[in-house]
């Protein structure tokens, strides 16, 4: 008898556990970015991502670590190195222990240093 209410326990907290982050297309457009690139442009990507956006803002729940830094990328390619910039920031400050792989990209899209004589 105790295995069988384990196991209808078991069964109903795997049923009603919702998903922690709010994935919307992301992984779907990570597959289309790198296993087929040029598949899907550019502004079509930043679409279905702030799409997202506003859905993960209605359901009240967080962006997937990586989102933020995909997108900054996007923009990044896009020539839109201020909106790279800030959701790059964002991944940071979200996730801090992207810190170190932002802080790098970040010094990137800012050129070589420049180095006095």
């Amino acid at each position: 008898m105790f295995l069988v209410l384990a196991c209808v326990a078991l069964t109903i907290a795997c049923v009603t556990q919702q998903a922690r982050y709010a994935w919307g297309s992301y992984e779907d457009l990570m597959y289309v970015a790198y296993i087929k690139p040029g598949t899907l442009t550019l502004e079509a990507q930043v679409e279905k991502l702030e799409a997202d956006r506003v859905a993960a803002r209605t359901a009240n729940k967080p962006l997937p670590p990586g989102w933020h830094a995909h997108l900054g990328y996007v923009y990044f390619q896009m020539g839109r190195a201020d909106l790279a910039r800030d959701e790059l920031t964002a991944e940071k400050s979200t996730f801090p222990e992207s810190g170190t792989f932002v802080d790098r990209l970040l010094a990137n899209m800012a050129g070589p240093a420049t180095k006095s004589p």
